[in-house]
């Protein structure tokens, strides 16, 4: 019985060890994203104007629609900058 309560406690000593280390890479992990959104800018990027013949290959309905979808999708985070035919 003697070598079950050594094993029960040192599988009980391993599994807290265990996380305490996990919450500990959590909570700095956590902390770490705080710090750079809060004190490190976004570098804001200049949006890149569409070239005229890519222009005049897509219609400025496929463009709306395009744009429109991009919009829904990404919920307004994003931004099309080029559309290319292929």
């Amino acid at each position: 019985m003697n070598d079950m309560g050594i094993a029960l406690e040192l599988m009980g000593v391993g599994m807290v060890t265990v996380f305490i280390i996990l919450s500990l890479v959590v909570i700095l992990g956590n902390l770490i994203i705080r710090f750079v959104n809060r004190f490190i800018p976004e570098v804001q990027k200049t949006a890149v104007s569409m070239s005229a013949s890519a222009l005049s290959e897509i219609s400025p309905k496929k463009q709306a629609a395009i744009a429109s979808a991009v919009n829904l999708v990404t919920k307004g985070s994003g931004r099309v900058i080029r559309i290319e035919k292929r």
